[in-house]
């Protein structure tokens, strides 16, 4: 048999119906404060709750279905204005009762970008909003082990990769890159120590050359402006501040 008569009698149905959704875990700063983009659920199952923006997989790429979902949900409808977000696959999750129609396997996808707009509601939700992560509370499906999850390679991604900046305009100064990290980890850091270290990494951020238009920190000398450089991954790594390391 040849593999276009093997294909030409092939029967899908002799197996059980299975369908592929994306969802985007959505972060950005807002007031200092991590915030995850929401939506209110307009429809069963779980119509009401609170969900991570998503849905089923068109006749499309992975990828392209998570963009198109978060260009729904934020306004960030064109090409261009999406290049200003950061898009990573997270990871799958298909426990066989996640959902309670059929049988769904989601593709979830971490997103970050500095100063989303506010969002508008797609077709499918009753509303859409930024909420502080510390404020989520319970979420449909099993989307509050997504958010969990999303959090933690942010975290963790902070570390070892160049991250941060993408929360961050173009161009900033250290004390706005400091505050990405102090807002995701949820610890304050010593800004001396921090501004120390970020500069020791190769490749991290290099400097414009040019000075912010307002103050520095306590009324200081105008603080320089940075952009992002070309490094990849940060050696060394930026780790988390502990107890004992004395600087939180």
């Amino acid at each position: 048999m040849t593999e276009a008569e093997f294909l030409a009698r092939y029967d899908p149905g002799e197996f059980p119906p299975l369908a592929v959704t994306v969802d985007v875990v959505a972060l950005t700063i807002r007031a200092g404060r991590v915030h995850v983009l929401l939506v209110e659920r307009g429809a069963h199952p779980f119509a009401g709750w609170r969900a991570l923006p998503g849905g089923f997989v068109r006749d499309e790429p992975l990828d392209a279905a998570a963009r198109r979902e978060l260009a729904e949900e934020t306004g960030l409808g064109d090409d261009r204005a999406l290049d200003r977000v950061h898009l990573e696959q997270l990871r799958s999750y298909g426990d066989p009762g996640r959902d309670p129609r059929m049988r769904v396997v989601s593709v979830a996808y971490l997103a970050f970008a500095p100063s989303l707009p506010d969002p508008r509601a797609g077709s499918d939700a009753a509303g859409a909003s930024w909420v502080p992560v510390d404020e989520v509370g319970e979420l449909a499906f099993d989307h509050a082990a997504i958010l969990a999850d999303g959090l933690e390679r942010a975290r963790a991604k902070l570390e070892y990769t160049p991250l941060a900046t993408a929360f961050v305009a173009e161009e900033f100064t250290i004390a706005e890159l400091r505050a990405v990290y102090a807002a995701v980890w949820g610890e304050e850091l010593h800004p001396g120590n921090f501004h120390r270290k970020v500069l020791s990494v190769p490749g991290f951020v290099e400097s414009t050359g040019e000075t912010a238009a307002r103050a520095g920190e306590r009324g200081g000398p105008k603080p320089k402006l940075y952009r992002a450089g070309d490094a990849r991954s940060l050696h060394p790594a930026l780790l988390r501040p502990t107890r004992e390391d004395g600087v939180r």
